[in-house]
């Protein structure tokens, strides 16, 4: 493709990043001008078999859907462009910062597990699908911005995840609804006495409090670790990356003033507190 359809198909994967992912969209907008492309991209490759797992069209197959894409992504990645303009966008950012098949396969191979599996004993089990439905792109991002040090990457893994089990928790009712999927691990409901009945007609008792208390300090712990390796990303992303973090954390925070009800009340932050969550970091010294 000629460089101006190379320019559209950046363009697009900021719109679907824009229209899809406001919280980390506001984020992006403070990398430098070519990482900010690049984080775009990355946006969209993810974000495109998402849509096909969870909102297919009627009469969509999302299994033959997600294995073109997968086929697509592979003859990308080894000929560096491809006719999907998210894809081809994609091709150039992994060429350019030599970004291993290995992450983005290893995110199909989690959206693959959404077709087959709803449920999840373990949080180990969980974590099998957060390595790639979420530690994988905090792995490509490093790539972009230029993180080498490899207990950054133990530490960029765990912001993914962090990121990932704040989804979760926010989605718990969505994701019922839509999809009867349930990303609490079983082992744990059953520890604290909270029933898949119960979450069916979202039922907060105190058996759920508890159960979401746990589960947010978790996630918490994960952030934590994150924080860690903040120091090794380039200044010039460490703004960015600082403010998705807080964002993304600050929505833990949405679930206990809204008492852990995560069925009939979405957790969300608004425009004024992404604006000052900036210029608090602003004024903390983050670049």
């Amino acid at each position: 493709m000629p460089s101006t359809e190379l320019d559209r198909a950046y363009d697009l994967c900021k719109r679907i990043n824009a229209h899809h992912g406001k919280t980390y969209y506001f984020s992006t907008l403070f990398f430098p001008p070519e990482i900010r492309r690049s984080v775009h991209a990355l946006y969209g490759f993810v974000r495109y078999p998402d849509e096909i797992v969870d909102n297919p069209q009627p009469g969509d197959d999302p299994r033959r859907g997600l294995t073109e894409y997968r086929d697509a992504t592979r003859m990308a990645l080894k000929m560096g462009r491809s006719d999907n303009p998210v894809l081809h966008a994609f091709a150039d950012v992994a060429a350019r910062y030599r970004i291993s098949e290995q992450y983005p396969l290893a995110f199909l191979d989690a959206m693959a597990m959404d077709l087959t599996r709803s449920r999840y004993e373990t949080f180990d089990d969980l974590k099998t699908y957060t390595y790639g439905s979420a530690s994988v792109v905090g792995l490509m991002m490093c790539r972009v911005m230029g993180v080498t040090n490899e207990q950054a990457l133990v530490h960029a893994h765990d912001l993914g995840l962090a990121m990932q089990l704040t989804n979760f928790w926010r989605d718990i009712g969505e994701d019922w609804r839509d999809r009867q999927r349930i990303y609490i691990p079983q082992e744990e409901m059953r520890r604290f006495g909270y029933t898949e009945t119960m979450l069916a007609n979202g039922v907060v008792n105190d058996a759920f409090r508890d159960l979401m208390r746990f589960q947010i300090a978790r996630a918490r712990e994960y952030y934590a670790s994150a924080d860690l390796g903040m120091s090794s990303i380039p200044p010039r992303s460490q703004l960015p990356v600082k403010l998705a973090r807080h964002l993304y954390a600050q929505i833990l925070d949405k679930i206990e003033e809204n008492n852990y009800d995560v069925f009939a009340r979405r957790a969300r932050t608004t425009a004024f507190e992404k604006a000052t969550a900036f210029v608090r970091l602003r004024m903390s010294g983050a670049s």
